[in-house]
């Protein structure tokens, strides 16, 4: 304990370290201000008493969770930071069929400042898209038959002034992510989905705990959902090792002398990316479906996009399991690993080098990231089940996998980071190693 506390102090005691702790914490105070803000001609006491009458187990409850409750509150930052992620997406995925973006993404910096800019583009038009979807949810939202937009402010100029202030905020995020991650500690996209996620622990503890009768219950399935939570986290992060040997001198056929080094390939290599990613797009057909709040036809089809619902569960893993694999495919490349041992002299014993080596590694990776692809969907759709089983939505989506996992990733990396500038001042870090592995890539 004594160790932690000089820890703490260490911290403060180098300047530029405390500038950006201080900073990042001053841009996240400016997220959570945001997302209490409410968007102009919505009745803010008529809205809240109108969330509260409605289930939150749906989509819309899980995407309030992600954006702290901005949502719920019809706030500016209501969107969050999920339009640049889902833009993000649509780029990496175009990246990986499409031959211009494919160039882009081997032009080095240029490129990538191309591909960041079309992102920027891109969150713009889907953010636009969304906007549109929440005017006509809040112009359809009623309470005790009242609307909770006045019929006088009804209209082209609020849904104009909605799409404005919507895209405006989340562009605004995405900007202060931005400034998070370049002047401050930590990923500044995952801190803000992160502190998103904090700032609901209080409000889904009260709500389990008005559910007196089923709490003991709850306690119980809670803690054994973050044991098999904490089981699978320790299996997805086990590697498997493929020796590599590098010749010293070689003289026609034979080998004289080596060494011996290891490709480590662990079983989840894309983290909670895939989660991330596949939470973005099932918001797409929620999004569709509130532009059509008067069709019978619509609002019976949302029921199998409701988040407790089988079908929902069903799709989300397979997108899961997609997304990890695609996921992987981007950060480990077989043959760019097959051709930089070529280079090296290096090769895998009893492997031919070149297309052979490549194919052997593909193989391997294929084997090992299927199971860390299910464990993650099975982490994914672990709340829904509880839910059923009668925990409150709010409490079994905080203390849900995505979350936790979350979570925890955001804070290890973002602690490694603290932990390097402590290590380069020959400071003590939080660790006796002096080392930290982060887990949200």
């Amino acid at each position: 304990m004594a160790k932690l506390t000089e820890s703490f102090r260490n911290v403060f005691k180098i300047q530029e370290l405390r500038t950006r702790l201080l900073f990042t914490a001053a841009l996240l105070i400016v997220v959570r201000i945001g997302s209490h803000i409410t968007l102009p001609g919505v009745d803010a006491v008529a809205l809240a008493r109108a969330e509260a009458s409605q289930a939150s187990n749906t989509l819309f409850g899980l995407y309030d969770l992600f954006v702290g409750g901005a949502f719920s509150n019809a706030a500016v930052f209501a969107l969050g930071i999920m339009p640049y992620i889902s833009s993000s997406i649509i780029l990496q995925l175009l990246g990986a069929v499409v031959p211009y973006f494919q160039k882009l993404s081997k032009e080095g910096e240029e490129g990538r400042r191309k591909l960041t800019q079309l992102t920027r583009y891109g969150t713009v038009l889907v953010a636009a898209l969304q906007a549109w979807g929440v005017s006509v949810r809040l112009t359809s939202m009623t309470l005790e038959g009242a609307p909770i937009v006045p019929m006088e402010v009804q209209g082209f100029g609020f849904t104009l002034s909605t799409v404005i202030f919507l895209t405006a905020g989340t562009m605004f995020m995405m900007w202060l992510g931005e400034q998070i991650t370049e002047r401050g500690v930590g990923n500044g996209i995952s801190l803000i989905i992160f502190i998103g996620i904090i700032a609901r622990f209080p409000h889904s503890i009260l709500d389990q705990f008005r559910v007196t009768e089923n709490l003991i219950i709850s306690m119980i399935i809670v803690a054994l959902m973050v044991a098999i939570i904490a089981c699978v986290v320790l299996v997805t992060q086990g590697t498997r090792r493929i020796p590599v040997q590098y010749a010293k001198r070689v003289v026609g056929r034979k080998v004289y002398g080596g060494v011996t080094q290891y490709i480590p390939m662990r079983v989840n290599t894309a983290g909670v990316m895939p989660i991330i990613f596949a939470q973005s797009i099932m918001f797409i057909p929620s999004t569709i479906l509130t532009f059509f709040p008067e069709s019978e036809f619509m609002q019976g089809l949302s029921q199998y996009f409701e988040y407790t619902s089988l079908t929902y569960s069903f799709f989300y893993g397979i997108m899961i399991v997609f997304f990890t694999y695609f996921y992987t495919a981007i950060a480990f490349n077989p043959k760019d690993v097959s051709e930089n041992m070529q280079k090296q002299g290096g090769f895998i014993p009893g492997i031919r080098p070149g297309k052979h080596t490549a194919d052997f590694i593909d193989n391997i990776l294929t084997k090992i990231t299927l199971p860390g692809s299910i464990f993650l969907a099975i982490i994914a759709i672990l709340p829904a089940f509880m839910v059923r089983m009668g925990v409150t939505s709010t409490f079994a989506q905080f203390f849900g996998g995505t979350s936790l996992l979350i979570m925890v990733g955001v804070a290890l990396d973002t602690l490694q980071q603290v932990e390097s500038h402590l290590l380069m001042r020959h400071y003590d870090g939080f660790m006796k190693s002096g080392k930290l592995k982060g887990r949200l890539r």
